[in-house]
């Protein structure tokens, strides 16, 4: 089976995390996928070693790419690409996932999809899946799959160079909705207030809020207390876990919403515990009190003390480390989320062949 997966951005996020390691999957169970982009903001590195990866902006171009032959094509969140497929009169079946957790923005990226009848959407957790609802009208069923990752990449390991302090580390996009404003603003009364951590930001080179974060970083004094690492290549953050991890640190999240949240689980698989708001589909993969802890959205100091229960208690940490690992292992492989994908290609694709 060949498929074809079409996105607008071939960014380094969980999306393409999330791709990345079903294509993996796929290929060992005969399905090969390729990959349409119209725009390379950075991830290629993370793409091109497991498959094919096209990125085209002119339309004939890309109508070429759609002539050949595919047993079905994934739109994810690309609203233009219905006028392609229309264009080219592409009658194999259409999935559509649905991963954008703004409502504004989903319903924009959902505008002119009535071309295509989509066989099915695709959404990435229960939240997800709500939200659809709300603009769907029932047009294809709506089935959740979580993304998986690869256990055996993301586990806990043991590295050089940890830093003396303990690390509560942000990892991703520097945008509006990732709200690393308030990762900062959380990051000053850990600064105030202990002298054995240090925060570290992961990722952000090719941001919209680039520009914005490094002012902002420098009028508040944090670039001693802030460490930032603008780009990590998606192979090496196994590495840049298990020293967050041997540092007896955490991840936060600071995010405002949240369709899944890849580095969640990719944390936990590596023992890391996660800090995270209760919004969205957080509390779909954090489990309160036993892999990390939800606040209360906004609520800086309540942050700041979950934090603290993390840091603080060595026993407690060994516990949420262990149970993290193991509640990623009952539920995000992509042995067992991929799984769930292939059996629905292979009955969607099925059944047009045998039309």
């Amino acid at each position: 089976m060949n498929i074809l997966v079409i996105w607008r951005l071939l960014t380094v996020g969980g999306v393409n995390a999330g791709w990345r390691n079903r294509a993996i999957y796929f290929k060992k169970h005969g399905i090969a996928t390729d990959f349409l982009y119209t725009k390379d903001l950075g991830g290629m590195h993370m793409m091109e070693d497991v498959a094919n990866v096209y990125v085209m902006k002119k339309k004939s171009d890309i109508y070429d790419l759609l002539r050949k032959r595919y047993d079905a094509i994934i739109v994810v969140d690309t609203s233009q690409a219905y006028d392609w497929l229309s264009d080219v009169g592409y009658r194999g079946p259409i999935i559509v996932e649905a991963r954008t957790p703004e409502l504004l923005k989903l319903k924009r990226n959902l505008q002119g999809i009535e071309k295509v009848a989509p066989r099915q959407f695709i959404v990435p957790s229960f939240y997800q899946k709500r939200l659809l609802s709300v603009l769907s009208d029932e047009r294809a069923p709506i089935t959740v799959i979580y993304n998986g990752l690869d256990a055996s990449f993301f586990r806990p390991m043991e590295c050089d160079d940890v830093p003396n302090k303990k690390i509560v580390a942000y990892v991703g996009r520097l945008d509006g909705r990732k709200n690393w404003r308030a990762f900062l603003r959380i990051a000053s009364l850990l600064q105030k207030e202990r002298d054995d951590v240090e925060c570290w930001i992961i990722g952000g080179q090719h941001s919209v809020d680039k520009e914005a974060f490094e002012t902002e970083w420098k009028e508040k004094q944090l670039t001693s207390f802030v460490k930032w690492f603008p780009i990590v290549p998606y192979q090496q953050m196994p590495n840049m876990y298990a020293k967050i991890r041997q540092s007896g640190g955490c991840l936060l999240a600071t995010t405002k919403v949240e369709s899944f949240g890849n580095t969640f689980i990719e944390a936990m698989a590596c023992g890391v515990p996660v800090v995270a708001p209760r919004v969205s589909a957080m509390p779909e993969i954090i489990v309160h009190g036993k892999t990390g802890y939800l606040f209360r959205e906004h609520h800086t100091r309540g942050a700041v003390r979950a934090i603290a229960e993390i840091l603080d208690d060595k026993q407690q940490y060994a516990h949420m480390s262990e149970a993290g690992r193991a509640h990623v292992l009952n539920r995000f492989t992509i042995e067992r989320c991929a799984q769930t994908y292939v059996d629905l290609l292979h009955n969607i694709v099925g059944d047009i062949h045998e039309v």
